[in-house]
Parts: C-alpha cells; structure tokens; sequence
C-alpha cells in the first residue's frame, strides 16, 4: 500500500485521472498535497505535493453551473487533468492551500478560435 502524503484529510470524493488511458478512482485534498489513488490497482497513483503546483486551470462552462475537468500544473512534472463528482467542492477545498491568483479558468471554445485566427493573420504578415 501507499504511504500517504497528507497528515490531515479535507476532502475525498470518487473522481477520473486522465492520464493517457482513464484510470477510476479517489482524490483526496489534505494538508500537505493533492493524491489521487486508483480504484483497481494500488501501484497507480498522483501524488503532487501543494509546493509543487503551479497553476489549477478549471475548465468552466454555462458561467460556473458546470466544471467538468479541472487540472493541475505543476512547477516540473507538467499537467495533470481530473474531473470528479464534486468538482466545485474540490476547488473550494484546494483553494486554502493554492493562492487564488494561481487558480485560473481556462479559455472557452471561441477563446480558442480567436487565438487561432489571430495567429494565422500573425503569420501572413510576417511572410
């Protein structure tokens, strides 16, 4: 079994690690860092400690009523997405240990689009 990071436990709650494959199983939100355990097979799991994340990038939808996946970018080990059945009471529960100023929305479907088409006009002025 895995030794867990956290002393203190918060929150858990049933949730999906997207990590090339889906793997099911349960987050927990304590006081020394993020862990994320598979339901089936217990040598799978995350473990990011709260001195390791960088940024917790939320994919927000119809104004804030639904968050289906949120992620978690780390200062070397890159990003890490998740969703869960709880995911605004996940949120709530990272941000005592992440400043809210590192807890960003990511950018909508036209965000993308505009961005797109910005840089492609980008480039046919530089040529």
């Amino acid at each position: 079994m895995v030794q867990s990071l956290n002393t203190k436990v918060d929150f858990i709650t049933d949730a999906t690690a997207f990590t090339g494959l889906t793997d099911y199983g349960k987050i927990m939100i304590g006081d020394k860092g993020f862990e994320f355990y598979n339901a089936r097979d217990t040598r799978k799991y995350i473990q990011i400690p709260w001195e390791e994340v960088d940024y917790v990038i939320a994919s927000v939808m119809f104004k804030g009523k639904w968050i289906p996946r949120y992620a978690i970018q780390t200062k070397q080990n890159g990003t890490f997405t998740f969703s869960s059945k709880q995911p605004k009471k996940a949120l709530r529960e990272m941000q005592v240990y992440v400043s809210p100023d590192h807890m960003v929305q990511s950018l909508g479907f036209f965000d993308v689009m505009k961005r797109a088409f910005k840089s492609i006009g980008k480039k046919k002025n530089n040529s």
